[in-house]
């Protein structure tokens, strides 16, 4: 009986102390990490024969230990406002959706952390889809790596096209701990693509202890999916309010912002729904809810997806909403919905999810039986 080959290490996820590990693991200098991992990020190079500064024996045992694999790519779709949307399949089988914005000089890439999403937030398309994975830190920085090509982006460039990375794609991030922090850490190595730690933001749907934790290992952005300004609405827009509820959850955000200092501060999203948590009454709340909060309003009118029962306010009502807030002193944009074309949307993201929950499958038969009770009543 012949023993299996140890399977190779995809060095594509590695941060730069792992990837010095494993080059020490085998024999070889530390230093050696830095060169290839310069190679894999600035260059996109993943054929070991490629690099030049690295020596055939070394590149001879690479091959045989390593390998730099991103996840494929099984389309690019590009809308006509200049946002693009890639779908990458991943190892469990089923595909994610990253999304690259360009916006007044900036390219914003928003990037998945599983297949799917476990938190079945009620307005939100990915969520419907179930849950089957955690992506790995390669298949998450996998992301960045593969936009980046796309464009032939390098560090000498001044006019990067990826300038601001947001993990605010498919899956709840803070649930995936362990991959997330590794791949942010590869987004803000000098040696991965050098992005400053201000420009890398983690969007939580608030699962309070992990923010804590992420406090200790890393100083990225912080951004909370509010939603609603009380926590009965909250319960029901974002089930898991019931097992953090926002004085909770907010005094943990402040708690993380007030150890970045530099007077950075913690970004509210909040999704707008008509006749739902759009009203004057609502706004009233949420000034009093986040008085003592450090913070700017990102307002996002609801980007409507088959079924969801939810539908987007006016443009009237957004303003009243926006204006009121901007009245009490908060800084407060309105995001332009972008991709929709393509379904890049914000909320729009579903992939290709083989559900573990079952939940898509429940959720088709309630759309089913809501379609046919609308017809009888017709």
């Amino acid at each position: 009986m012949t023993d299996q080959a140890a399977p190779k290490v995809n060095l594509l996820g590695l941060t730069k102390p792992q990837i010095e590990d494993f080059f020490e693991s085998i024999g070889e200098k530390r230093f050696r990490g830095g060169q290839v991992m310069q190679w894999i990020h600035h260059f996109g190079v993943t054929d070991f024969a490629q690099m030049t500064n690295v020596g055939k024996a070394l590149r001879a045992k690479l091959e045989a230990r390593a390998e730099i694999r991103p996840p494929e790519v099984v389309s690019e779709d590009i809308s006509a406002d200049g946002t693009r949307k890639w779908v990458v399949r991943v190892a469990s089988g089923s595909c994610v959706e990253t999304v690259y914005i360009p916006q007044n000089g900036r390219g914003t890439l928003c990037v998945s952390s599983q297949a799917g999403c476990a938190l079945d937030c009620s307005f939100c398309s990915t969520g419907k889809q179930g849950f089957n994975s955690d992506l790995t830190s390669a298949e998450i920085i996998g992301q960045v790596w593969i936009a980046n090509q796309s464009f032939g982006t390098v560090p000498a460039k001044i006019d990067r096209a990826i300038t601001n990375v947001v993990m605010m794609g498919m899956g709840e991030p803070l649930l995936n701990f362990d991959n997330v922090v590794p791949a942010m850490q590869i987004m803000m190595e000098d040696l991965g693509y050098g992005i400053s730690k201000r420009k890398v933001t983690l969007s939580t749907s608030g699962v309070v202890p992990m923010i804590d934790k992420l406090a200790e290992h890393i100083d990225v952005s912080l951004a909370l999916s509010l939603h609603a300004p009380n926590d009965e609405l909250r319960n029901v827009l974002v089930p898991l309010n019931k097992k953090y509820p926002l004085d909770v959850l907010l005094e943990t955000c402040k708690r993380y912002v007030s150890r970045l200092g530099e007077k950075r501060v913690l970004t509210i999203e909040y999704t707008l729904l008509k006749d739902v948590n759009d009203q004057p009454e609502h706004a009233e709340q949420m000034i009093a809810l986040l008085r003592d909060v450090p913070c700017k309003i990102n307002l996002i009118p609801f980007n409507p997806f088959p079924h969801s029962g939810y539908e987007r306010p006016s443009n009237n009502a957004i303003r009243r909403f926006q204006d009121r807030l901007h009245q009490a002193g908060y800084n407060v944009t309105v995001r332009t919905t972008r991709g929709e074309d393509i379904d890049a949307a914000c909320g729009q993201l579903v992939g290709q999810v083989m559900d573990r929950t079952r939940r898509s499958e429940r959720y088709i038969a309630v759309r089913q039986l809501n379609d046919e009770a609308a017809s009888n009543r017709n």
